[in-house]
């Protein structure tokens, strides 16, 4: 059985190459357009937080990887599919070529201002409120 990393770095190591690079690429995007984000190992996965609340993550899956933006299905820049029940949206990456970095930035700026309180989810009993509404 694999240990469960604690630290991105950890999570990165683990990975194959290929892998590995996609989401050192991402991890570099991130870190410079969220840099008051606080980023951790969460669930398993590395997740980037404004004030506690989660903005974007990404997730080795079978076949590629999935870069998850929590309030994603809000954002108008396109290119992001509906993932889960909530308002989260995702796209994925099987070779770090695909990384679009245009949009990638795109994204990354709407995750600083379109964001839906996911904090307070369970305090909510499940419903989500968009912030600064």
């Amino acid at each position: 059985m694999k240990a469960i990393a604690r630290t991105i770095h950890e999570y990165h190591e683990a990975l194959s190459d290929i892998d590995r690079a996609i989401c050192d690429r991402l991890k570099t995007e991130i870190d410079q357009s969220l840099p008051k984000a606080e980023s951790k190992v969460w669930h398993g996965s590395p997740v980037w937080f404004l004030e506690g609340n989660p903005i974007v993550g990404y997730h080795r899956l079978k076949k590629d990887v999935r870069l998850l933006f929590w309030s994603g299905q809000s954002f108008e820049e396109p290119g992001l599919k509906p993932e889960g029940t909530f308002k989260a949206a995702e796209i994925r990456f099987a070779a770090p070529e695909e990384i679009h970095l245009a949009r990638l930035h795109r994204w990354l700026a709407e995750s600083k201002s379109v964001q839906w309180d996911y904090k307070n989810l369970v305090k909510r009993r499940g419903i989500l409120k968009r912030l600064g509404e």
